[in-house]
């Protein structure tokens, strides 16, 4: 069902166009002539997939079995196959601080609790979205306020456990059989489906177009940039490498200190979205409203 986009017919992969071509065959004029119809489809999907050809081809030309069915340059190395595709365009959907009280409102005004509550997460840790989803219940600290997430960079990465985000995970059903804190009530399925539909509902309802679950990351990273928070804190808790040789080789700031930072970073996110969430100064504790899990 990937990629139909609700059409229920799965798609051919790019590359798909060069599977019953003998590699001898395939030359620039080839890839061109590819490279001009799939980027008036879907230029970003084939910018990648351009990339994985260009790299396949290279490996081919270094193997002796393969070097001599292949014309003299690289058929993926074409100017003309560059502009077709076009260029990659960064993207810049972002919460702005007088939309974070619309924005909440929606989300927790959604009929399903757990993937409101895993929005609501993914702004306040910042996370990716698939780093958030595969997160399990034994991943999470709630003892010392830490949890666990996947990093497609390091494998793993510990981030503090945050007063509301705490509150938020502590009231999410446990499901027999199912490990996974953004759980599925459908039999089978341990993962809730599909949140960028729930998402794109709220934002509608709050009026705000075109913001992408990735978006509410770069809101983090943007929200927190406003704030006297040092830049490598949120970087990371993000998981982003350090981008100094100073950070990268000498600074790894201990939990202790990412928790204090993360803590007033969601206190303050959640003020200008005009919560009343309890805290107590200087700790920033959360006044006890519930039982956590033991």
């Amino acid at each position: 069902m990937r990629g139909t986009r609700g059409r229920g017919v799965t798609i051919a992969g790019p590359l798909h166009y060069f599977s019953d071509m003998p590699m001898s065959s395939i030359d620039a004029e080839t890839v061109e002539k590819w490279a001009k119809r799939e980027g008036k489809i879907r230029p970003t999907s084939a910018r990648l997939a351009w990339r994985m050809l260009k790299v396949f081809f290279q490996w081919c030309y270094e193997s002796k079995e393969y070097a001599d069915f292949l014309p003299r340059l690289n058929p993926g190395k074409t100017k003309k196959s560059r502009e077709s595709l076009g260029k990659v365009k960064s993207k810049q959907d972002n919460l702005q601080s007088a939309q974070l009280p619309g924005w909440f409102d929606a989300v927790r005004k959604l009929g399903n609790p757990t993937v409101s509550a895993y929005l609501q997460t993914l702004l306040l840790t910042g996370a990716r979205p698939g780093e958030v989803l595969e997160m399990r219940w034994e991943d999470i600290n709630w003892k010392w306020e830490s949890m666990v997430i996947r990093d497609k960079v390091e494998g793993t990465r510990t981030i503090p456990l945050t007063p509301f985000v705490s509150n938020l995970l502590a009231t999410l059903p446990r499901r027999t059989d199912n490990e996974y804190v953004f759980s599925s009530a459908q039999k089978d399925v341990k993962i809730i489906g599909k949140p960028h539909l729930a998402h794109k509902t709220a934002c509608e309802a709050a009026g705000l177009q075109g913001l992408t679950l990735h978006g509410l990351r770069r809101s983090f990273a943007s929200l927190t940039a406003q704030m006297d928070i040092p830049g490598g804190v949120a970087m990371q808790i993000q998981g982003h490498k350090p981008t100094s040789v100073r950070e990268k080789s000498y600074i790894v700031w201990p939990l202790d200190f990412l928790r204090k930072s993360h803590f007033k970073i969601e206190a303050s996110i959640l003020e200008q979205a005009g919560i009343a969430f309890v805290l107590v100064a200087p700790g920033l504790r959360v006044v006890p409203t519930f039982e956590r899990p033991r």
